[in-house]
């Protein structure tokens, strides 16, 4: 919230710099976002008055006028806007001034005519089209006429204010209005608070409740509902005061009416709405529940679409307003208007919260309304927005308020011991402290004991509801500076990662290691893209009530989905080689249970693994290579099962005769291969092969543990082995074979060559292997390594009916 220092001072005795004021307010209330004034930057900006404006000879938009800057004779300058007029007050920037955006004013000639200075918008100074008047969008601003010539525009403007913007937590929503800064200000300075209320002044005869009526039959939706009517208003500008108190607060003023209502959001922190009494369909108001589907006109001109989650205003049961939110086209104050039917209310904080960020309608009404409203203000927010229409729009206001519900304003009760105070705080105060500081935020209390105090906390703080909040209320006011530093009494325990951290951190440095480059996606994305690359294919994902956008609705049941948009953001950028893995958790649904969160491990690779170099050609990076680091990288987790690749056409996202599925004991621990060519084109990527890992399941298989064996000094003999077999015999089936015949010196089998084409017959292949055998103990001979091999040969024959060559 913009507080403005000036406003605090109406209410308090305040003699302190608002810069030392501001620093205050952050170490014992709310934070602080900025400090400034509109004047900071500016100078040389004065009041002028135009005493002659004449057309340009040699322009069709432009003006000569001559300006009374307070000084001997009058100034002359050249202006466009197309409002100025001789006789007005205006902003006038002089030679060497500076405007906004540190822009400096000098004299010159524009088309031939001298100017030495310009004559200025609100805009030009600073504003911003947020706040000014829109009857000065299309030119200059005229200053009050009874403004000097020659005078500082400043405090005319009220740019001589310092403003604080505060930055008010959810918990402290009475922070959002003018009453509750100088209540908690009062407290820290020890200064008693002098509030200006309006009394309302019933002039008419004529009851508010032949005018309106109103029934809320759900008070849940609308615990406190009240209206007033003022009859014969005339709707007109503001006066600049009024103005003032709201373009320093970032509210843009409009007119008499809707400014009041402003002004007292303001003050007490109490939304109101002005209704064109005339306009309204019938005078029957409700606050219900939307209808699913329901369509509805807002003040901003565009038309929303309602659920059953909203909530409106109805007058006959025809939606005028969104509750809390916005009002409706079709019944909003305008120039028009002779009768105003005027409401505050308090509505559900969950529903408006819930309603606006749906809507995308944040306004200053539902950021009150989703803190919380004071009940024990809302009927005097309501008589003096009544009395202040009455005194600037004219017109009388109607005998009675017309209530719908009235939620009571309710203090609580809380019981407090000091001896609890000090455990807490780590304080030695006194009950004649703890009293002084309830005195000063103007709590009521009675002791009961001499270590038992029984608090009062007023309506106006609904954030205090337990003795917790009250120890809060304590230590802010009593200072946190003063809370003695102590140290907490720990014990002493040895540091260390668990076997599960440990495991996560190496496989995070065991990719890194093999090249690949740690990536981090978001844990949402789209419905499709959740469904997409699962392990194990589950039905929907979970999804969100109330996502942030359309690309963030669901959780991730993988993580390719995330490492692919990624690669697709690098390739955009002209990157062909991207490399990355990710680890991270998926989020699998099951029913109406929380979902089951799992520990996965993905890698995504497109272009080359290896850069570049003079001695070797491009290798772009293929299913064998991937394949390597994830064998690479299971041999380095320890991971003890039999390891197998099969190969799956079961997989849609995945190209049929280039994807695996990767099990241990044949137990499905993950899948690796080609993205299939359509996927990759929705995504945007060039040929891309990935993987991906449940790290739970890795987590919970038998390890290797660490062991070291000596290098064997005896030789080792190879004996290389080609063999002919069908061509749909995998390698994986021949290592095997070979490794369960090859008896205890076989230490390792390398296939180094294949065929298939010309001179073989039809339907065959050509696989040659080097066997390399060796005893740790001793030098092996001929006939050893001779008879191991022919059980090979012999076995392979059998076993997959191959032909030695």
């Amino acid at each position: 919230m913009k507080v403005s220092y000036q406003w605090l001072q109406e209410y308090l005795d305040l003699d302190v710099d608002p810069r030392d004021l501001a620093e205050k307010i952050a170490r014992t209330s709310v934070d602080i976002n900025d400090v400034y004034s509109l004047s900071d930057g500016l100078k040389k900006i004065v009041v002028g008055e135009v005493i002659e404006c004449k057309n340009h000879p040699d322009s069709d938009h432009l003006h000569i006028c001559q300006v009374d800057v307070g000084e001997e004779a009058p100034i002359q300058i050249v202006c466009g806007a197309p409002n100025v007029q001789a006789g007005k007050k205006v902003i006038v920037a002089l030679h060497g001034a500076r405007i906004a955006d540190n822009q400096k004013i000098k004299r010159g000639k524009i088309r031939g005519v001298e100017s030495n200075g310009m004559l200025c918008a609100l805009q030009e100074i600073g504003f911003s089209d947020k706040i000014a008047p829109k009857d000065y969008e299309e030119g200059i601003y005229f200053l009050p006429n009874d403004s000097q010539n020659g005078d500082s525009v400043f405090k005319y403007l009220g740019m001589d204010d310092t403003i604080i913007d505060t930055d008010v937590t959810p918990n402290r929503g009475d922070m959002l209005s003018i009453y509750g800064n100088v209540n908690d200000i009062a407290a820290f300075y020890r200064l008693k608070p002098h509030f200006k209320e309006l009394a309302v002044k019933e002039e008419s005869a004529e009851k508010t409740a032949d005018l309106v009526q109103t029934d809320i039959e759900d008070s849940q939706i609308a615990p406190t509902y009240k209206l007033r009517v003022i009859k014969g208003v005339q709707i007109a500008d503001s006066p600049l005061w009024l103005q003032i108190r709201l373009w320093n607060s970032g509210i843009r003023p409009v007119n008499n009416v809707v400014d009041v209502t402003n002004y007292i959001l303001l003050k007490y922190g109490q939304p109101l709405h002005s209704y064109d009494y005339d306009q309204l369909p019938a005078h029957n108001f409700g606050v219900r529940h939307a209808n699913e589907g329901e369509e509805f006109v807002t003040l901003d001109g565009d038309e929303q679409k309602l659920k059953e989650t909203d909530i409106v205003v109805t007058v006959n049961d025809q939606p005028v307003a969104l509750a809390g939110t916005m009002g409706g086209q079709g019944t909003a104050v305008n120039d028009n208007t002779t009768t105003v039917a005027l409401e505050a209310a308090i509505f559900d904080s969950v529903m408006v919260r819930k309603q606006a960020r749906r809507l995308d309608l944040h306004s200053e009404s539902s950021m009150r309304f989703e803190r919380g409203i004071n009940p024990a203000t809302v009927e005097t927010a309501l008589n003096e927005a009544a009395e202040m229409i009455k005194e600037l729009a004219g017109g009388t206001i109607t005998a009675g308020i017309v209530t719908g519900s009235e939620a009571p304003a309710v203090d609580k009760s809380i019981k407090l011991s000091l001896t609890k105070v000090n455990h807490v705080l780590g304080t030695k105060l006194t009950m004649d402290q703890v009293e002084d500081i309830f005195d000063r935020l103007a709590f009521d209390y009675h002791q009961d004991s001499d270590d038992q105090l029984t608090v009062i906390a007023p309506a106006r703080r609904w954030d205090i509801s337990i003795a917790a909040d009250l120890y809060e209320e304590i230590a802010r006011i009593y200072g946190y500076d003063n809370l003695p530093s102590t140290l907490p009494t720990m014990t002493r325990n040895r540091g260390g990662l668990t076997p599960r951290q440990r495991f996560i951190r190496a496989s995070r440095h065991d990719l890194e290691g093999m090249g690949l480059t740690q990536a981090i996606s978001y844990s949402l994305t789209t419905v499709e893209k959740a469904k997409q690359f699962q392990i194990t294919p589950l039905n929907e994902p979970m999804k969100l009530d109330f996502p942030m956008s359309s690309d963030h609705v669901a959780t991730r049941m993988n993580i390719i989905s995330g490492l692919l948009n990624d690669v697709a953001y690098n390739v955009a950028r002209n990157v062909e080689n991207v490399a990355l893995y990710e680890q991270g958790r998926v989020f699998l649904p099951k029913g109406d249970e929380r979902p089951e969160e799992q520990e996965h491990l993905a890698g995504a690779v497109t272009g080359q693994l290896v850069a570049n170099s003079w001695n070797k050609k491009d290798q772009p990076v293929d299913f064998f290579q991937l394949k390597g680091i994830v064998e690479r990288y299971m041999h380095n987790m320890g991971i003890a099962g039999q390891i197998s690749f099969v190969p799956t056409t079961a997989r849609p996202e995945m190209h049929p005769g280039r994807t695996a599925d990767i099990k241990i004991d044949n137990e499905l621990v993950g899948f690796i291969g080609q993205v299939h060519p359509q996927t990759a084109k929705e995504y945007k990527i060039p040929e891309t092969y990935v993987f991906e890992l449940n790290l739970e399941a890795l987590l919970a298989t038998p390890k290797i543990e660490n062991e070291y064996t000596a290098i064997s000094k005896y030789p080792s003999i190879t004996r290389d082995i080609a063999l002919l077999v069908d061509a749909d015999v995998e390698n994986a089936t021949i290592v095997k074979a070979i490794k369960q015949k090859g008896g205890a010196f076989l230490k390792e089998v390398h296939l180094f060559d294949v065929y298939a084409g010309s001179h073989l017959p039809v339907g065959k292949k050509s696989l040659a292997y080097t066997l390399t055998y060796q005893d740790n103990n001793g030098t092996l001979t001929e006939e050893q390594v001779n008879s191991a091999f022919d059980k090979v040969t012999t076995f392979l024959k059998d076993k997959v009916d191959a032909e030695i060559r």
